[in-house]
């Protein structure tokens, strides 16, 4: 006969090592978007920066409704493609690169509609080639058909890249440049 300490002595461990197990894969809903949209948001985000480096306005304007809202924490509220592709050409064409934290990006679907990216990306200056700043986004794509455009994007938390980050942003590119 097992007395009472003892059976709440082997029940508790049991308890503890239940705990202590990793969790079985799937069998949390975590809200992030399988495989195929992942793949999907990566390609436009690629797409839309691919474009925005690159000042191909045309391509850049075709992955944003007409009726999308910007909101940018530094430069205030827009409410139309016209206004964010004019502002694009004004303040980013021939002066800045964007780059992708990919480690950073997260996909969320959104059902019967489409699905949330965000992330953080860096700035760099096109006349110095340095890279001077970083912020996070979130943006808002719609899927139509086989079509994808945003209708929202939040552009926030920008501020400077510290001297750590540019330290490894140099010892990053010493590696890529002398592989092996």
């Amino acid at each position: 006969m097992t007395t009472a300490p003892a059976r709440f002595l082997r029940l508790s461990c049991a308890a503890v090592a239940l705990a202590l197990l990793p969790p079985v894969a799937g069998a949390v809903d975590d809200g992030t978007a399988d495989a195929a949209l992942t793949a999907t948001v990566t390609a436009l985000d690629r797409k839309l920066f691919d474009a925005y480096n690159a000042c191909d306005l045309d391509t850049f304007t075709t992955l944003f409704t007409p009726d999308v809202e910007f909101y940018h924490d530094k430069g205030g509220a827009t409410f139309d493609r016209d206004t964010v592709v004019a502002n694009t050409r004004q303040y980013i064409c021939g002066k800045v690169r964007r780059e992708l934290l990919t480690e950073t990006l997260r996909i969320y679907p959104i059902k019967d509609y489409g699905a949330v990216e965000e992330g953080e990306h860096r700035f760099c200056e096109l006349a110095t080639g340095r890279c001077e700043g970083s912020a996070k986004f979130l943006m808002i794509w719609k899927q139509d058909g086989n079509d994808w455009r945003m209708t929202r994007v939040v552009s926030y938390g920008h501020r400077p890249l510290t001297d750590a980050e540019k330290a490894k942003m140099a010892r990053e590119k010493a590696v890529a440049a002398n592989p092996g």
